[in-house]
């Protein structure tokens, strides 16, 4: 059964950081590609980064990029998100996918399983 669960989240000032982490199991980690995705109330679900197989390959969001860090630790079957100077509009829920799909890693459609998401909340 494939799980993936997300920790990490909660309420921050601006200009804080914060790490998210995202535990997955049930599947071989390392033959998926991972993802964060963010969605704020009254908004559609966003694609925040991306990063490929061997964690060689990120990818970044317009507006998440230069603070926020993917990564991966795949003999832990860990993802992570570091998320530095952050802003009210980083409020959202945040959530982690993967995908075995050879399409854009931003490709939101692609990602066939999902956490549950974490809550940050970003005040100003």
């Amino acid at each position: 059964q494939v799980q993936l669960v997300e920790s990490g989240g909660g309420l921050v000032q601006a200009g804080d950081s914060l790490r998210l982490s995202c535990a997955v199991s049930g599947f071989t980690m390392e033959h998926y590609r991972l993802g964060w995705f963010r969605q704020a109330p009254g908004t559609e679900r966003e694609f925040v980064a991306g990063i490929n197989w061997s964690g060689t390959f990120t990818y970044y969001s317009e507006s998440v990029q230069g603070r926020f860090t993917i990564s991966r630790d795949n003999a832990v079957n860990l993802v992570y998100l570091q998320m530095n100077d952050l802003k009210p509009e980083d409020t959202a829920v945040y959530y982690c996918a993967c995908t075995s799909a050879f399409g854009h890693i931003k490709d939101m459609a692609q990602y066939a399983f999902w956490g549950q998401g974490t809550q940050v909340t970003v005040s100003s």
